[in-house]
């Protein structure tokens, strides 16, 4: 008996199985990548109900959305704590802080890659003690804001978000509240690539909104970047819990030569070259995509 004990101990662990639902999003990431379908969702998110202008209050001037705001802000930070506590959430290192800092009170258009639920909330760890209130305004999917469940549904309803919007007049209102945080020395953080990819290690090709929203303003650029290795922890879905370390950029500007259209597309190509740079040299591979 104690001997095939002692056999038993010796064995190798065995591996824990993997997510079959997590597989299939690797495998249709993959896809995704080869067809170019860079922007598009590979997650099951909830279907968007078009968000109508009564329904938002974009610069929380309500004396109700104020109120929730605060409790909503309060509730993220507990549950960002508890995520680091219990190593959910790992942030490894915070380069280039001395970007943000320096910058801290001025308009700004913040973009990051995006490949995780939690990717806001290294972002914000990152910039917590710095950025204004503790509030960091953040825009979201329109599905997102209007029907998502439960605890996170109410984190986006609440906690500085900016909705997008399928109705036009809602969108009016959005851009007029972009315009009125970065005028007031507030970032918005905005995902430039549009979709979560999980756990997708490249920078993708970007969208133009971000830039757009950033010329029209005559504001900056802030890039971040999230590099990720694999930590010792498994987690719930059999994979490796992810260790972020998260790169603040120099800051794009636009160039007052150009028009908003150019200054947009200037302030894109510089980020994404931006990205790639902190990619290659991070990893030590050049950035290649499996596109046919």
């Amino acid at each position: 008996m104690a001997e095939n004990q002692t056999e038993s101990n010796n064995m190798p662990a065995k591996e824990p199985a993997k997510d079959p639902s997590r597989l299939a999003i690797v495998e249709k990431i993959a896809l995704f990548e080869k067809e170019g379908r860079w922007h598009e969702d590979v997650e099951d998110d909830p279907p968007t109900i078009p968000l109508t202008p009564d329904k938002v209050d974009y610069l929380n001037e309500k004396l109700s959305s104020k109120f929730w705001m605060k409790f909503a802000n309060m509730l993220a930070r507990r549950h960002i704590n508890k995520l680091i506590k219990s190593k959910a959430l790992i942030i490894k290192e915070v380069l280039g802080l001395e970007n943000y800092i320096a910058n801290k009170n001025v308009g700004a258009v913040i973009t990051c890659n995006h490949f995780n639920a939690f990717d806001n909330f290294a972002v914000y760890k990152a910039i917590e003690k710095h950025v204004y209130h503790r509030e960091l305004v953040k825009v979201c999917r329109e599905g997102n804001y209007t029907n998502f469940p439960g605890f996170y549904g109410f984190l986006f309803r609440h906690c500085n978000t900016m909705p997008l919007s399928s109705n036009v007049s809602t969108m009016k209102k959005f851009m007029d509240a972009a315009k009125y945080y970065i005028s007031h020395g507030r970032q918005i953080l905005i995902y430039a690539e549009q979709a979560m990819w999980w756990n997708y290690r490249k920078p993708r090709p970007l969208t133009n909104g971000a830039y757009k929203i950033a010329a029209e303003n005559k504001a900056p650029v802030m890039p971040f970047f999230i590099t990720m290795s694999d930590s010792p922890i498994t987690g719930g879905d059999g994979f490796p819990v992810q260790e972020y370390t998260i790169h603040i950029l120099p800051l794009i500007y636009p160039k007052e030569e150009l028009s908003v259209r150019q200054n947009a597309e200037y302030m894109k190509n510089a980020n994404f070259e931006a990205w790639k740079k902190v990619y290659e040299e991070t990893y030590g591979i050049p950035l290649t995509y499996g596109t046919e």
